[in-house]
C-alpha cells in the first residue's frame, strides 16, 4: 500500500453548502511551498563562500566580493585555472598532491568570488571531469574538500550547469559515509543539496543512486555545522511532488527521535532546516504524520511558535502544523482544551503570529487556523470565543488580497458544521451573526468582485450563508446593501459555469420578482 498523503491540503465545510470541492491535496501544497520557500526564504541552490571545514585562512578569501575583475576578466581567469588543474591531474612527480590541491584552490576561490560565478566558463573548459577524478577514494581530505567545494558552486548554477554534475554524483554520495571527514562529508552534501533544489528529475536521479539513507545518518549526531548542511540538503530531496522520498525516509532507523531531538534543541537554524524536512514529512506520508503525533511534535510546534521571533523558523513551524490538523484535527482540539486562552496556546501563538509585520506570517497563521476551523464544532468554538477574531475581522478589510483570502476561509468555516455524508453543511447562526455584526460582509463581496476564481467562489458561498441564515430574514437586505447584487449580477455571463450558477441561483432565489414586496 503506497504511504501517501490522503487527507485534503484545506478541509472546508463551507465549500458543501454549493457542493464539496476539496481544496488542493497536502502533497500539492508542499509543491507550493518549495516554491515559495526558494523566493521568500533561502535559495533552493545555495553558493558556498566559506568552506566546511572552518578554515580561517581561507574564509577572508572566500568572504572577498569581485570588485574591479569583470566577468570577461574572471572567466578567463577561470578557464585558466581550469587548464592548470588539468596540467596538475596529469602531473606524476614530485608534490604532485600538492599541486593538485594549489590548482582546485585557485579554482573553488575564483567560482567563490562573486555572487554569479563563472560556471559556463568552467564547465566549457573540462572542469567536471577533472573534479571527478580529484574526489577519487585515496586522496587528502584536502583535495576532496576543495573539488566537492567547486562541484558545490557548479551545482548552485543553471539549470543546464547543474545537469552537468550528473558523472560527479555517485562518488559525492560515496563521501557521505562515515569513512569520510565531517567537513568533506558536509561539503559533499551540500553538493547534493543543489543539485536535488534543481527538480524533481535530478532528486530522482539522487534517490536511485542511494543519496537518501547516508544523508538522512547526518542529522543523527550533534554536530551543528553538518546537521545544519545535511537536514537542508535532506529537505531539498524530499519535497516531492512525488511521496516515495519521504516514504523512503521514515524507513530509516532512528530518522524521526533525531527529528523531535532537534527540535528540542535551542540551536534555531538547525530547527528552521529540520521544521523543512517536517513540512514535506506532514504534506506528503501518512505513516511519518502519524508517527510524529505519536512522537509529541505538536506540543514542540507550539513550544517554538511562542519562543521564537525567527521568520526563517516560523514559516516551516507555522506549515507542519497547519498540515497536521488538517490530518488529526482530534489531537489539536485535546492541545485547545488543556490551554485554552492562555499565551501559549495554540491559539495565543496564531495570534502573536497574526499581529506580525510579516505578510507571509500572517498568511500562514490564516491557513493554519483555517484548518482548525474546519473541524467539530468544539474546535470552532474555541476559535469564536478567543482574542483572534478581531484579528480576522481587521486583516479581512484590510490586507493584501492573499491573506484576507485565508482570513476568509477561518471565518466562513466558523459558521458552519462539519458536512458529513454528503448533506448540506448546517449554519452555526450565532457564529454568523456575530461575524457579520462584526463587518465582514463587505470583505467577502470584494472577494466575490476579484478575478480569482477560488476567492470568488468563497465569497459567493458566505453570500450563501447569510442569505439563507441571517435571522428575521434580514439576509438580502444586507447583501443589498453592500453592493452584493451588482457583485453577483457580473457572472451572469461569466465563463465559469460553476460561479455562473451559484450567482444566478442566488439571484433568483433571493432576489426575483416578489423582493421586496411584503415591505
Amino acid at each position: 500500500m503506497a504511504d501517501e498523503g490522503s487527507a485534503s491540503n484545506r478541509r472546508d465545510p463551507i465549500k458543501s453548502s454549493v457542493g464539496n470541492v476539496a481544496g488542493q491535496r497536502r502533497r500539492q501544497q508542499a509543491v507550493t511551498v518549495a516554491k515559495e520557500r526558494r523566493e521568500l526564504l533561502v535559495r533552493a541552490k545555495r553558493l558556498c563562500r566559506v568552506g566546511t571545514n572552518g578554515d580561517e585562512e581561507n574564509a577572508h578569501v572566500e568572504n572577498e566580493m569581485m570588485v574591479d575583475e569583470e566577468k570577461p576578466i574572471l572567466e578567463a581567469q577561470t578557464i585558466k585555472a581550469v587548464e592548470e588543474l588539468k596540467s596538475a591531474v596529469q602531473y606524476q612527480g614530485k608534490g604532485a598532491m600538492q599541486k593538485k590541491v594549489t590548482a582546485l584552490r585557485e579554482l573553488r576561490r575564483l567560482l567563490s568570488k562573486s555572487e554569479f560565478p563563472p560556471v559556463e566558463a568552467a564547465l566549457s573548459a573540462g572542469a567536471v571531469p577533472l573534479l571527478v577524478q580529484c574526489l577519487s577514494f585515496g586522496s587528502s581530505d584536502e583535495q576532496l574538500l576543495e573539488s566537492a567545494w567547486c562541484l558545490t558552486n557548479i551545482a548552485a548554477g543553471k539549470p543546464e550547469e547543474t545537469k552537468a554534475l550528473l558523472p560527479a554524483l555517485p562518488l559525492l554520495i560515496a563521501h557521505l559515509g562515515e569513512k569520510s571527514s565531517a567537513p568533506v562529508a558536509e561539503q559533499c552534501a551540500w553538493a547534493i543539496g543543489n543539485v536535488a533544489g534543481e527538480g524533481e528529475d535530478l532528486r530522482n536521479v539522487l534517490l536511485s543512486q542511494g543519496a537518501l539513507p547516508p544523508l538522512a545518518r547526518m542529522i543523527f549526531p550533534d554536530k551543528g555545522s553538518t546537521v545544519r548542511t545535511a537536514a537542508w540538503a535532506l529537505s531539498n530531496l524530499i519535497k516531492g511532488p512525488d511521496p516515495k522520498a519521504a516514504a523512503q525516509l521514515v524507513r530509516v532507523d532512528g530518522i524521526l527521535d533525531a527529528i523531535l531531538r532537534h527540535l528540542k534543541k535551542t540551536d534555531e537554524e538547525i530547527a528552521t532546516e529540520i521544521a523543512w524536512i517536517v513540512v514535506y514529512l506532514s504534506a506528503l506520508s501518512d505513516i511519518a504524520t502519524s508517527m510524529l503525533l505519536k512522537g509529541g511534535i505538536l506540543q514542540l510546534l507550539i513550544e517554538r511558535l511562542a519562543t521564537s521571533n525567527s521568520l526563517q523558523l516560523l514559516i516551516p513551524v507555522l506549515r507542519s502544523l497547519g498540515n497536521f490538523v488538517a490530518v488529526d484535527p482530534k489531537a489539536i482540539l485535546t492541545i485547545l482544551i488543556r490551554e485554552h486562552n492562555t499565551e501559549e496556546s495554540i491559539i495565543g501563538v496564531l495570534a502573536k503570529c497574526l499581529r506580525s509585520e510579516h505578510r507571509v506570517l500572517k498568511k500562514e497563521a490564516a491557513w493554519v487556523l483555517s484548518n482548525i476551523a474546519a473541524g467539530s464544532i468544539e474546535h470552532k468554538r474555541m476559535i469564536h470565543s478567543t482574542e483572534v477574531m478581531p484579528l480576522l475581522l481587521r486583516l479581512l478589510s484590510s490586507s493584501p488580497f492573499d491573506i484576507r483570502k485565508e482570513v476568509a476561509y477561518v471565518l466562513g468555516n466558523l459558521c458552519v458544521e462539519s458536512a458529513e455524508g454528503g448533506r448540506k453543511a448546517g449554519i452555526i447562526q450565532e457564529h454568523l451573526v456575530s461575524i457579520v455584526r462584526g463587518g465582514c460582509l463587505s470583505g467577502f463581496i470584494e472577494l466575490v468582485r476579484s478575478p480569482d476564481i477560488e476567492a470568488a467562489r468563497l465569497g459567493l458561498q458566505f453570500i450563501e450563508l447569510v442569505l439563507r441564515g441571517m435571522p428575521n430574514r434580514e439576509g438580502p437586505k444586507l447583501v443589498e446593501g453592500e453592493d452584493g447584487i451588482d457583485a453577483m449580477e457580473r457572472f451572469q455571463f461569466h465563463e465559469n459555469e460553476e460561479l455562473r450558477v451559484m450567482a444566478n441561483s442566488l439571484v433568483d432565489k433571493y432576489f426575483g420578482e416578489d423582493y421586496g414586496i411584503d415591505e
